[in-house]
């Protein structure tokens, strides 16, 4: 092992296979120190669970293993500390390790890598990241469905129009449309509890693609690192990412989703709307005009989402024609999902703060959810338990009454009885009962409806299950 600690070579980590080392752009192309070293708490405690499954299985000596252990315990206090220098000769950040545990250690460091490759090695150092990750994202989005909750039982009564194609459709509740999001979020959480099942796997052991000849421990192995069991098959598990794709995949849809949210937030704060009003902590404000209050947090969530997706799509593109096993290609998945990962964690905790922090004027949403003859459904359903009308002649009756309030320029529960009763006889003054806003949002008391009393049923649902 004298030859791992020579810094003079260009890679001195190969022996004696190659007469010269690369030229200046080959260690350009090839180093990827420069972000892997993201994983060095991930890589040493890898090698300290294989170092002991070798000792364990007789392949390597007790006191080997027990040099080894402290010599990588103290590499991980200095990198932690600050205190390690990162070579790019040295490629990776599993060579940067192994170099510094060979000047530590001394020969001892060379038998650390008997019956693994650096195959092996990245996608169990890879896969701990991205589980690690996922479950800080579990975290993280529990948070989040948290503060809607919050949100949802305090407007479970506070009326706001309801929107399809961005106009006014019918009366909802604030506490429903936050319950929307709930259960948008909700299902995020619930991928993410399932890729985390998906990758709960250890690669170590598959080592270059065949497995190995030495008697290890996979099952030893696996359970040290917290997987529930081993790979079954050496040729898939080095050349498998689709645990870095499905982590790119779930923060897509959720960054979809948080986007989605974000663009509701940046309609609902223009003066227009008047719906919300952010904080100082989530706006900023214009350079030149004094009175402007930008949403500016939402909009950076919004963006993020581009990059995420752009994120996913680079590493479909990477994995989709690369033959079994492994190839150098897979060595670009990291930058990938490290900057995904970055991106989402703070799009879901600026999503967070900002629904929180939000100040909610419900009387500018009330104002609004009478506006576009909202109740005009609730005038067709009256008018089918009512009058036994069929729904499509309902439809129709109601489409007059909408025509005739416009022309008049009032809302439908402004006009008189008997306009009404010309439209059509069987109309009586009980009318008048559904065409507010508040009962129309009564009156939904179907499963998942918007009625104050299904809301708060769903709130309980969520609140027991979070």
């Amino acid at each position: 092992m004298a030859d791992t600690t020579d810094t003079k070579s260009s890679n001195q980590m190969w022996g004696g296979r190659f007469a010269s080392g690369p030229d200046a752009i080959m260690e350009e192309i090839n180093a990827s120190i420069g972000f892997d070293k993201k994983l060095f708490a991930q890589d040493i405690r890898g090698s300290i669970a294989h170092a002991t499954m070798l000792a364990h299985q007789g392949i390597i000596s007790a006191e080997d293993r027990d040099k080894i252990v402290h010599g990588l315990n103290t590499i991980l206090s200095e990198i932690e500390s600050g205190n390690f220098e990162f070579s790019r000769r040295l490629e990776d950040i599993h060579m940067n390790i192994e170099a510094r545990l060979a000047t530590l250690i001394g020969p001892a460091a060379g038998r650390l890598h008997t019956a693994r490759s650096r195959n092996d090695q990245v996608a169990l150092d890879f896969r701990l990241w991205v589980k690690e990750e996922l479950e800080k994202t579990e975290k993280m989005l529990t948070g989040l469905i948290a503060a809607f909750l919050d949100r949802a039982d305090e407007h479970a009564e506070s009326v706001m129009p309801g929107f399809t194609h961005l106009q006014t459709a019918q009366p909802v509740t604030f506490g429903h449309h936050c319950m929307a999001y709930v259960e948008m979020f909700g299902r995020d959480r619930s991928r993410v509890r399932h890729a985390i099942e998906h990758l709960d796997e250890s690669p170590i052991g598959a080592a270059a693609l065949a497995g190995t000849g030495y008697p290890i421990d996979r099952h030893m192995t696996a359970k040290a690192l917290g997987f529930r069991e081993p790979t079954r098959n050496s040729i898939d598990t080095v050349s498998d990412r689709d645990f870095a794709i499905e982590f790119l995949s779930i923060a897509a849809i959720t960054g979809m989703h948080l986007s989605r949210l974000a663009e509701e937030i940046v309609i609902w704060s223009t003066p227009q709307f008047g719906f919300v009003r952010l904080s100082d902590a989530f706006s900023t404000g214009s350079s030149i005009m004094p009175q402007k209050k930008n949403p500016d947090a939402a909009e950076l969530v919004r963006a993020k989402t581009g990059r995420i997706n752009g994120s996913l799509v680079a590493l479909l593109t990477i994995m989709k024609g690369l033959p079994l096993a492994y190839s150098k290609d897979m060595q670009e998945d990291k930058e990938q999902v490290f900057d995904a990962a970055e991106s989402l964690e703070l799009a879901i905790a600026a999503m967070t703060g900002m629904v929180r922090d939000m100040t909610v004027n419900t009387a500018r949403m009330k104002a609004a959810a009478g506006s576009g003859f909202s109740t005009a459904t609730d005038l067709a359903d009256w008018l089918v338990r009512e009058a036994g009308l069929p729904f499509r002649d309902a439809h129709h009756v109601t489409g007059r009454a909408v025509a005739l309030a416009e022309s008049k320029g009032c809302d439908l529960a402004e006009l008189p009885l008997a306009d009404l009763q010309a439209i059509h006889a069987a109309i009586t003054d009980k009318v008048y009962d559904v065409l507010t806003v508040e009962a129309s949002v009564a009156s939904r008391k179907s499963f998942g409806g918007t009625a104050p009393s299904e809301v708060r049923r769903q709130i309980a649902f969520w609140r027991a299950r979070n």
